[in-house]
């Protein structure tokens, strides 16, 4: 039995350093394979980056161009004489400051209320033991497949009917309920640990301090990316607005853009490239500080089943 051993011994010593360099021969195929790989991904992610911006980067550079250089063939990307005159234009042409803050206003109205009632009613899918919870999800679900616009009319009609047109209330109040807000807060709460929630109601805690002193603060990023894709729609909305609003005094600002428009047909296109421009850095600005909390929120509450 001892010979048998000793005799075998050698054979396991010899057989290891060969297995070890056959693993150390795959990891470099696959290390040489993942270089091509990155590099291709790598340059999508580029391009796509390139596609995205370019149309940002000709907006911004030509806010500052003069009309000859805005038409001169070939292209001319750089300003030759860089110049706020379209800005200038923007500001004496519509009441630009006035619009702003419209849309500032409208923009944190419209998202704020968007988030409390999603948190409301998530809560109450998940949290409340009430009939037909279920039916009430399903029809969340059917409201995200229904395109917007077949309630144009009818929400018009109800608008005219009560005499909000050209107020703030009437842009506001239509696009209040928001079943892409209660999807994304309802799946997320469905990952929360439902002991904590036992324990707050054994001490006594309703149903609106657990949403506030526990499911809130457990749910911050989704919180936070609900509330950045609620202000980047308010602040964009533009067709129901335009809808409803016709006095400058209550209009946002990208309704405010079709004031720049020439009737008899020629556009000064610097002067509404400078327009658009500041219509969108203040949104582009949120969204740069808000980018990595969307993306959390997204990833965390849209897993669970």
């Amino acid at each position: 039995m001892t010979d048998t051993l000793t005799a075998s011994e050698p054979e396991d010593r010899t057989q290891a350093p060969v297995e070890h360099a056959g693993q150390r021969r795959t990891s470099a195929r696959a290390r040489l394979l993942r270089v091509p790989i990155r590099f291709g991904l790598y340059g999508t992610m580029i391009a796509a980056a390139l596609v995205m911006s370019v149309p940002l980067i000709w907006m911004l550079l030509a806010s500052f161009k003069a009309p000859n250089e805005l038409y001169s063939m070939p292209l001319i990307w750089l300003p030759e004489n860089w110049n706020f005159d379209n800005f200038r234009m923007v500001a004496s042409s519509i009441p630009i400051g006035r619009m702003f803050l419209n849309s500032v206003f409208i923009t944190i109205v419209g998202a704020g209320l968007k988030v409390l009632l999603g948190l409301c009613c998530a809560y109450a899918l998940v949290f409340v033991d009430i009939p037909f919870r279920k039916a009430f999800f399903i029809l969340v679900l059917f409201a995200l497949l229904i395109p917007g616009q077949i309630t144009i009319i009818p929400n018009y009609t109800l608008i005219a009917d009560l005499g909000w047109l050209n107020s703030y209330q009437g842009i506001i109040v239509p696009g209040l309920a928001s079943a892409f807000g209660t999807f994304l807060f309802r799946q997320h709460f469905l990952s929360l640990p439902i002991s904590v929630l036992e324990a707050a109601e054994v001490d006594g805690a309703g149903h609106f301090r657990r949403l506030w002193r526990f499911v809130v603060p457990m749910s911050v990023p989704t919180i936070a990316a609900v509330s950045l894709v609620s202000i980047v729609g308010e602040w964009n909305e533009y067709l129901w607005p335009m809808l409803v609003v016709d006095n400058p005094n209550t209009m946002p600002l990208p309704v405010g853009l079709t004031l720049l428009q020439r009737v008899e047909g020629l556009q000064n296109w610097g002067v509404l490239m400078a327009a658009t421009t500041l219509v969108t850095l203040p949104i582009l600005l949120v969204f740069l500080i808000l980018q990595r909390r969307l993306v959390a929120g997204l990833t965390a509450g849209a897993v669970t089943g």
